[in-house]
């Protein structure tokens, strides 16, 4: 991989959870968790790009480097984007890492895995996936990934994907977990591209990229990390991380 740097999108309008970036867990902001996560996964310098001052203080008092991005961007991967350009301007990143900033536990070994699928040129986006229980497949609120991995392989191609239990019939299902690794060039056309129908039809914004002809390539993790999405996400995040705020 040519010069990767992990970005993380980070704001405080979340509606499930307000405040979220902020919200304490072992003593510690949300964000700063996924920041060290992020840099222990050693694959390249780490920035948090937000729309908010105190999140911004946060992380800058904390020794992190943070971005402030318009707050009326659309997307996280629109905020990465403003981010890199920000930080970048000369392009030195060909490859960039949009990481959630709600998924504290993440392994920074996970983080790392997703640049395995830009190994080949035929891939523009990397993305992760985890072995979905039968039983959990038919969640609406777990996007699944339709891809089928041979004997041996290391990634799959992402041929669609659903809040609707896919594919049909026997075998394993694929739970996909919203972190992501861009070839530059694929970011920069994937945030010129309007929201497509079955983007708006699921809620995955991923789907703009496959209708948009761009090439994802998964690649499977053990265990999918836990998001924290709302007040009970983070109860349990504050249980397995170590306590309350």
């Amino acid at each position: 991989m040519t010069d990767p740097i992990i970005i993380i999108p980070a704001r405080m309008g979340s509606t499930r959870l307000p405040d979220k970036p902020l919200a304490r867990i072992g003593g510690r902001p949300m964000v700063l968790h996924v920041l060290e996560r992020a840099l222990a996964a050693r694959v390249g310098p780490v920035a948090v790009a937000c729309c908010d001052v105190a999140v911004f203080e946060v992380v800058t008092a904390a020794g992190g480097l943070a971005v402030m991005t318009d707050p009326d961007l659309p997307s996280g991967s629109d905020r990465v984007h403003a981010a890199l350009d920000t930080l970048d301007p000369e392009g030195r990143h060909e490859i960039v890492i949009n990481l959630q900033g709600d998924l504290p536990a993440i392994e920074p070994a996970d983080v790392a895995r997703v640049l395995m699928p830009l190994r080949d040129p035929d891939f523009d986006i990397g993305t992760l996936v985890a072995p979905l229980a039968p039983a959990d497949a038919a969640l609406a609120s777990t996007a699944k990934a339709a891809c089928a991995f041979r004997p041996g392989q290391a990634v799959a191609r992402a041929l669609y994907f659903s809040r609707a239990t896919i594919p049909w019939g026997d075998g394993p299902f694929w739970h996909h977990i919203g972190v992501y690794a861009f070839r530059r060039s694929a970011l920069a056309r994937f945030v010129t591209l309007p929201p497509s129908a079955l983007e708006e039809r699921e809620k995955l914004e991923q789907l703009r990229a496959l209708d948009g002809g761009l090439a994802i390539g998964c690649a499977a993790i053990a265990t999918a990390p836990p998001e924290v999405n709302t007040p009970e996400d983070l109860t349990r995040l504050r249980a397995l991380l170590g306590g309350p705020g």
